[in-house]
């Protein structure tokens, strides 16, 4: 079991790819930290984890708010006795448009939830994940981190910043032990996804079959991806920015 007897924290747990983490991480031995503002979905996470035998706490968690991030941090101690992982995952697809035609509203809604969180995020983990000796940590950006679309202006420029978030603190608390790496969600079927792909007019179906899989990603690839970074089987990763999109970008 690549993280038994750790505890791993994971943002956006409740659905989608984070519920799909939390899963693979109880799978793998770690005791798991919920957290999502979603608070039905989230005990459902909960309830999914338990019952397949794992270890699970859910926490309400606005990651734009500092104050719930240390509380969430502060739970991982209190339940499980510290911190090892972290997935910061949490996030947003939208506001849809140009930087002509989005307002200054949801570009700071997705300044804060998709990059700020990110900040707020590690700033709390790092000093737990010190006292034991090191840590491993995941920042969701996304294929679009390194690349752009069309009408997605905010989302484009925040997951690119996650990026350099992440190289930055790769390097800052290398001599930590604590590793830090970026995951880039591909086209994943997820329910955000099918509501953004409903927003910008695009058939899931049309869009899978332009991938060299000829399909669209499972919030299971990703899981596993992340479950990779974080073990000790990636022990000299750090500072990576792992694509996992189906061979989309080896075409670009």
């Amino acid at each position: 079991m690549l993280h038994s007897g750790k505890v791993a924290i994971v943002t956006g747990g409740a659905t989608g790819i984070g519920r799909a983490a939390a899963l693979a991480f109880a799978r793998e031995g770690a005791s798991v930290v919920i957290g999502d503002i979603n608070e039905k979905e989230g005990e459902i996470a909960v309830k999914l984890v338990r019952d397949a035998g794992g270890r699970a706490v859910f926490r309400r968690t606005d990651v734009t708010v500092e104050d719930d991030v240390r509380a969430l941090v502060a739970t991982s101690v209190s339940e499980f006795g510290g911190l090892d992982v972290a997935f910061n995952n949490a996030g947003v697809n939208h506001p849809v448009g140009s930087v002509e035609n989005i307002s200054e509203v949801e570009w700071d809604r997705a300044v804060a939830i998709n990059q700020t969180s990110i900040y707020l995020c590690m700033k709390h983990e790092v000093p737990e994940m010190r006292k034991r000796g090191g840590g491993a940590i995941v920042n969701t950006s996304s294929g679009m981190g390194l690349f752009a679309l069309p009408n997605v202006a905010a989302y484009v420029a925040t997951k690119h910043a996650v990026i350099g978030l992440t190289k930055s603190a790769a390097v800052d608390f290398g001599p930590d032990n604590i590793r830090v790496n970026a995951l880039l969600p591909g086209k994943t079927l997820t329910e955000l996804t099918r509501a953004t792909y409903k927003k910008l007019g695009l058939d899931l179906d049309k869009v899978a079959a332009g991938l060299p899989l000829r399909r669209l990603g499972l919030p299971e690839d990703q899981a596993e991806a992340v479950v990779w970074l974080t073990s000790q089987r990636a022990s000299f990763v750090t500072g990576l920015s792992l694509i996992c999109d189906g061979g989309e970008s080896a075409e670009r």
